[in-house]
């Protein structure tokens, strides 16, 4: 339980619940014990086997309490077979019995209901924090997780949690209450049997034991296998497209079977362990049951130290313990499951974010003079990207960065708006290192246009407007004139308020991007970051993007990271990269003027 322990402080908003549970489950186990025991009054007037008592009955002390009990019920029946007869006095103790069953099950409801709003209490945090550390995470390490097994940790490792909190309440307060009450009325009712009774119990929980040792190991190899085949779903969903152009529809139904079949051992392996729970306790306490009867049978037949009636129901109480040792074997294993579950999901919650803002960052409002890339070195593996690298990017200016697939262009776009840290050197805005600045700060100063066009499925409206919440209609429409969108947008069934469908797939590549140009409009950012904005188009597509991209870079400061030269040649500054370094810069007459590497890049790119 060392994992689980840490998760159980998610549990203190919600505490009164479990507080409420704890004392109807008291109450549950107070009365389920009394279920028995008052049937033994019953028994006596059926049997009549106790002596009456005429003479009210003296509380002698707790040594004799028992004896005090005993009496008392015994003077209160023979009072009522006195004055109202035999059968009135039965029906009257058959309505005791009812009542306390009744009352036990009530009870039992109760502490159901309120551990529902500590469960569900726990689930919703823990599904909100692991979502908020999801995405406060880097980006790099989401390019060592799968996607599938996240999103597994967050819905089921996090189901399987909450359904240990049950697990966990009737391992260490309802059934232990039950069979302590049980056993104080057992010891009530014959030292000598009981005594004998636990010289076996410690035997069937060793046995029971035995089976769950390996359940925390075996239960995390299934939760690992689910996290599997979910990313392999995730994948095949988005990729969708390619499966089926390249008919590999067999082999990722191979990938996706060969993942459903471990999961399909490891889950049967699992279940069979933890289903043994139940019947092995069960079948032990049998056999508790059965010495009970031999060694019970002997006092009542031979020796006679023990009353029929009490004998019955010392053996109901003796199968009263059964039911809470079968409940807490399995939530043995339930916790078991829920450790397992918890450490998967402690394992991001505890994950440290190296983007993690200082205690002192700087909130940065506004951009003044220039971004300074100070002899920077940075690389994503075990090779640097980039190497010594340094340029310094006036405010107002339009800096493009071109060069061959891997030349480190879009690495430069990745370090600026901090999805990754430089290994050395430093990027300053304004003469402050960004990683003095709080991400936040640092980032509503930019805009970013990317390649792949990131929409949500929701409305065009709401992908416009992307979590701000002061702008009005007018001025989202504004936003969308200056990307073209307008004319497309106005055309759709809903205008603004259309659903574009999954990852926007209803819309044609230009338009995607015209509407992720209209997002970073209206955010109206200082700096804009255009990341191969135009490189995925068509040429009419590619002029609409090029007149709306050329409509917002005015007056802002912008780093363009460029494959088609088309799109750079009014830059005020290009940046030719090689391998990470800059082999050439200027603007682009004086770059074809020079007839070096951009030269021919251009020249490629004309014919």
């Amino acid at each position: 339980m060392k994992y689980f322990r840490q998760i159980l402080v998610y549990a203190n908003p919600y505490k009164i619940y479990g507080v409420l549970n704890i004392v109807s489950n008291v109450f549950y186990a107070l009365f389920g014990t009394l279920a028995f025991v008052s049937l033994m009054p019953m028994l006596k007037v059926l049997f009549k086997t106790a002596e009456p008592i005429t003479a009210k009955p003296s509380y002698e002390g707790v040594t004799k309490l028992g004896d005090f009990i005993e009496n008392s019920i015994n003077y209160f029946i023979t009072i009522k077979i006195n004055t109202e007869g035999e059968m009135k006095a039965l029906l009257f103790m058959i309505v005791i019995v009812i009542s306390t069953f009744l009352l036990k099950n009530i009870f039992g409801y109760l502490a159901m209901y309120f551990i529902t709003f500590l469960r569900n209490g726990v689930l919703k945090d823990v599904r909100n924090d692991l979502y908020e550390k999801t995405v406060d995470l880097p980006l790099a390490y989401f390019s060592e997780k799968r996607k599938g097994d996240i999103i597994a940790r967050i819905s089921t490792d996090v189901l399987e949690i909450q359904h240990s909190f049950l697990s966990i309440l009737e391992l260490i307060v309802r059934e232990p209450l039950m069979i302590l009450f049980t056993i104080i009325a057992m010891l009530a009712l014959s030292p000598q049997l009981t005594l004998f009774v636990f010289i076996f119990i410690p035997i069937a929980g060793f046995v029971i034991s035995l089976v769950g040792k390996k359940l925390k190991k075996q239960s995390d190899k299934v939760q690992k296998e689910q996290g599997l085949f979910l990313s392999i779903l995730e994948e095949t969903l988005g990729g969708l497209r390619v499966i089926k152009g390249f008919n590999a529809e067999v082999y990722f139904n191979r990938k996706f079977k060969d993942s459903t079949s471990r999961f399909y051992r490891y889950s049967n392996s699992l279940l069979n362990r933890q289903n043994l729970a139940s019947p092995l306790s069960e079948f032990l306490g049998i056999g508790v049951i059965a010495v009970l009867l031999w060694y019970g049978g002997s006092l009542v037949l031979v020796s006679k130290t023990l009353a029929p009636d009490a004998f019955i129901v010392y053996m109901g109480l003796a199968y009263n313990i059964l039911t809470p040792a079968k409940a807490i074997s399995k939530a043995v294993y339930g916790v078991k499951k829920g450790d397992a579950a918890a450490e998967r999901v402690l394992e991001i919650l505890h994950t440290t974010s190296p983007l993690a803002d200082k205690p002192n960052a700087i909130v940065k409002e506004g951009f003044n003079s220039a971004i300074s890339i100070e002899n920077i070195s940075f690389k994503y593996e075990d090779e640097y990207v980039l190497k010594n690298f340094s340029l310094e990017i006036p405010k107002g200016k339009t800096v493009a960065f071109v060069g061959q697939s891997g030349s480190g262009k879009s690495t430069i776009a990745n370090l600026l708006t901090r999805f990754y840290d430089v290994n050395e050197g430093s990027i300053k805005i304004d003469g402050i290192d960004i990683r003095d600045i709080t991400k936040k700060s640092l980032r509503s100063l930019q805009g970013l246009v990317s390649q792949d066009s990131i929409l949500f499925n929701d409305s065009i409206k709401n992908n416009i407007l992307l979590g701000i919440t002061t702008k009005t209609d007018e001025e989202i429409m504004d936003a969308a004139k200056i990307a073209n969108a307008h004319e497309f947008i106005n055309e759709m069934p809903n205008g603004y308020d259309s659903n574009i469908g999954d990852s926007g797939n209803k819309l044609s590549g230009g338009q995607k991007q015209r509407l992720s140009i209209a997002r970073a409009v209206l955010k109206n950012p200082p700096i804009m970051i255009l990341d191969e904005a135009t490189s995925a188009l068509d040429t009419e597509s590619e002029r609409l993007v090029q007149d709306a991209l050329e409509k917002m870079m005015k007056n802002r400061t912008s780093v363009v990271i460029a494959h088609r030269l088309s799109t750079v040649q009014k830059a005020d500054l290009i940046v030719v990269l090689l391998k990470g370094k800059i082999i050439e810069q200027g603007n682009h007459d004086e770059l074809i003027a020079k007839n070096g590497v951009y030269t021919k890049l251009v020249e490629m790119q004309t014919l």
